[in-house]
């Protein structure tokens, strides 16, 4: 079992940068592939990053590549760097791990509760 807490969400203007961080905890943390999702109003829940239990491989969404950058450390705490913020970056962002493959969404079997970023122009 992994317990998942998101923190670092905010308001920020087009341009700007915010860090995300996700809280984990349980022993076997170190097994999971690790992602961050986000969810706009009206509209489907995806992947946007995912990084390797080992952190040797990662996955980007087409529409964050070279902006975020997704990082884990041995403290059991999972980051999203997200530079460049775009308006249509806002979204409730949820971290999430899985034992299947990491650019598999359905496979992502516990998430934390979310939290909100908001971009504006």
């Amino acid at each position: 079992q992994v317990q998942l807490v998101e923190s670092g969400g905010g308001l920020v203007q087009a341009g700007g940068s915010l860090r995300l961080s996700c809280a984990a905890s349980g022993r076997t943390f170190g097994y999971y592939h690790m992602g961050w999702f986000r969810q706009a109003p009206g509209k489907d829940r995806n992947l946007v990053a995912a990084v390797s239990a080992v952190g040797g491989s990662t996955y980007y969404a087409d529409s964050v590549k070279g902006r975020f950058t997704i990082s884990r450390d041995t403290g059991k705490i999972l980051y999203l760097q997200m530079n460049n913020l775009k308006p249509e970056d806002t979204a409730v962002y949820y971290c999430a791990a899985t034992r299947g493959p990491l650019d598999w969404e359905n496979g992502y079997a516990y998430w934390g509760q979310g939290t909100q970023v908001t971009v504006s122009s």
